[in-house]
């Protein structure tokens, strides 16, 4: 068991640093959480996701990345194009007059809720560079027969931080009964989602060039 756990714990603290920070995937979760819609699902969806991505990355799917740029150029556009519409629509919402509250306002279909949660996972290169090519090089420096501990470690962290994010926003539905806090999240997803989108795009032109 003590030989386990090491493996482990270093899979799970270093996936934990790598998705604990204001970003895209943390804020649809977070967002959908406080309207209580489709949280288990979209839950599953990015832990599994995740699992699956750090598994590529220790088999080696890692290191065909960062040996094909114009790959990663490729996914660079097309998410950046995808968080400017998000961003764009969330500043929509902001501006809207007809503010809404957590039970207000129209929600999304599970279909709508897991496209848009994968658009976030597949089309953000950072994903690619930090789950798959940075998770895969330090599974990959473990033992071989430690590697698979250090997957699920690492995959633990996510599931455990996506659920605490989705589940725990509810505690937070008091504060986002006002409109006012509902401008202000949307405020803050549509400047990160615009500013996510323009970082993306600096990096593909100056990756190209």
């Amino acid at each position: 068991m003590t030989t386990l756990l090491p493996p482990f714990l270093s899979g799970f603290a270093l996936s934990a640093a790598l998705i604990i920070a204001i970003g895209a995937q943390n804020l649809f979760v977070l967002r959908q959480g406080l309207r209580a819609e489709h949280v288990g699902p979209i839950v599953l969806f990015f832990g599994l996701s995740d699992a699956l991505l750090i598994a590529a990355g220790i088999s080696g799917v890692g290191a065909f990345l960062s040996a094909a740029p114009q790959l990663t150029t490729f996914l660079a556009v097309g998410g950046s194009a995808f968080l400017f519409w998000y961003g764009l629509t969330a500043l929509r919402r902001m501006a809207s007059p007809n503010a809404m509250s957590a039970a207000e306002g129209p929600g999304m279909a599970l279909g709508q809720a897991l496209t848009t949660g994968a658009a976030f996972t597949f089309l953000n290169p950072h994903v690619y560079l930090d789950t798959v090519l940075l998770m895969g090089t330090a599974g990959s420096a473990q033992p071989e027969e430690l590697r698979p501990i250090f997957a699920l470690g690492a995959a633990a962290a996510s599931f455990t931080w996506f659920a605490t994010l989705g589940y725990g926003a509810r505690l937070l539905q008091p504060v986002f009964a006002r409109p006012s806090a509902w401008r202000a999240l949307d405020l803050v997803v549509g400047i990160v989602m615009m500013s996510l989108a323009a970082s993306l795009l600096v990096k593909a032109f100056n990756h190209s060039s």
